[in-house]
């Protein structure tokens, strides 16, 4: 079953959407006030409170210090998405599930990443995240295998997600642009249900296969 998140959650009216159409994880941005998606950690603690048991959360995070990860466990996420260079002591003080986002600069650590035990997943971006650009899928053909989780993002939408869960060696989709409204500002309903609607029908006909 290839797996759906959906990421930059920053409101309760997104949070029912979700509760609706049931993605596997809600990603919310912290600690990166560069974002446009970036809300507070008590807002984002506030926000998983209403959603539902069934959505696993996603802190999304650049370069976090060892006190923000403590402060994103006792806010209650199940995963940390990191972006960028994570030192030793992150990785020790992260007591949560970890998941390792690479853009395609920095693919060349791959790697080094995959052999760390901590880490339990990768989100493979494009160079610039939450830019909304996709980057070249074949570039994917060069990493090592691995058993852990991978999920592609970097621009994917309702219109190219089908085209993107056929790559080899993807285990689901991560969006945020792709779901949000023509100016930017928040989620669109419609959109979100088509994305999802879309990669459960790529899972069943799997299934099926």
């Amino acid at each position: 079953m290839k797996r759906v998140k959906i990421c930059g959650i920053t409101g309760e009216q997104e949070i029912e959407w979700l509760n609706e159409y049931k993605p596997d994880f809600a990603g919310f941005v912290l600690f990166f006030p560069k974002s446009r998606r970036n809300i507070e950690l008590e807002k984002a603690a506030e926000l998983i409170r209403l959603l539902s048991p069934d959505i696993e959360t996603v802190a999304v995070t650049v370069k976090p210090t060892a006190e923000q990860v403590k402060a994103i466990k006792g806010a209650g996420f199940d995963y940390i998405q990191i972006h960028g260079e994570v030192p030793d002591e992150v990785l020790q003080a992260a007591d949560l599930k970890i998941w390792k986002a690479f853009n395609v600069t920095d693919l060349s650590e791959f790697d080094r990443y995959n052999k760390r035990k901590e880490i339990c997943g990768f989100v493979l971006d494009a160079a610039a995240p939450g830019s909304g650009q996709v980057f070249e899928w074949d570039l994917l053909k060069r990493l090592p295998e691995t058993d852990k989780m991978k999920l592609l993002a970097g621009g994917l939408d309702p219109e190219n997600v089908e085209q993107a869960l056929m790559l080899k060696g993807i285990d689901g989709v991560d969006t945020s642009s792709g779901v949000e409204k023509e100016d930017g500002k928040g989620k669109d309903r419609k959109k979100i249900e088509l994305f999802i609607e879309k990669v459960r029908a790529v899972s069943y006909t799997h299934l099926r296969a």
